[in-house]
């Protein structure tokens, strides 16, 4: 075995040693690969033009893992809000909140997403859904009428608004947090 062969062990080993500490890892493991190519290869600017080929070639590979966590996610993001406007179809608004609330503190700690968020997506949901505006109930009802307006008429022009007001909220709300 050669000296870059040795010094990758080092490095392997140091790494492992840094990661049982519980440690940060990245200034170990560009030290190794810095010295590894260095060694290997007897030249300082290889040694550095080594670092940046492995920091590409890391991205290009955990590009499509950081994708397939944007698109879980967005999926329950929106599936919690799904579940919400479902419930919230009985008319009060309010009965789907367990129901949400108790999703959202089971899978949002399991999917890293805050529990908090996902319980207000479907809060937003249930209530939006079912409170008065999409379903010709209640306030909604009362609304039509003070402003001598057919009750369909009114659920049919606030639907679009409403589903991309929940739409864009529940995006925004999981880019923010």
């Amino acid at each position: 075995m050669g000296a870059a062969h040795w010094i990758y062990l080092s490095g392997i080993i140091l790494i492992i040693a840094v990661m049982i500490a519980r440690k940060n890892v990245v200034i170990p493991a560009v030290a190794a690969t810095f010295l590894t190519a260095w060694v290997f290869t007897g030249d300082f600017a290889t040694g550095l033009e080594s670092i940046f080929n492995a920091s590409l070639t890391a991205a290009s590979e955990l590009f499509g893992i950081f994708l397939i966590i944007a698109l879980v996610t967005a999926l329950l993001g929106f599936g919690v809000l799904i579940i919400g406007m479902i419930t919230g179809l009985d008319g009060s608004g309010f009965s789907g909140l367990p129901l949400t609330g108790s999703l959202a503190g089971t899978l949002g700690p399991a999917s890293g997403v805050d529990p908090a968020l996902l319980a207000a997506i479907g809060q937003m949901g249930s209530i939006w859904s079912g409170g008065g505006v999409l379903v010709a109930w209640s306030s909604l009802i009362a609304v039509a009428g003070f402003t001598r307006v057919p009750v369909l008429e009114l659920v049919r022009r606030s639907f679009l608004p409403v589903i991309a007001g929940l739409a864009v909220s529940t995006m925004i709300g999981l880019i923010i947090y």
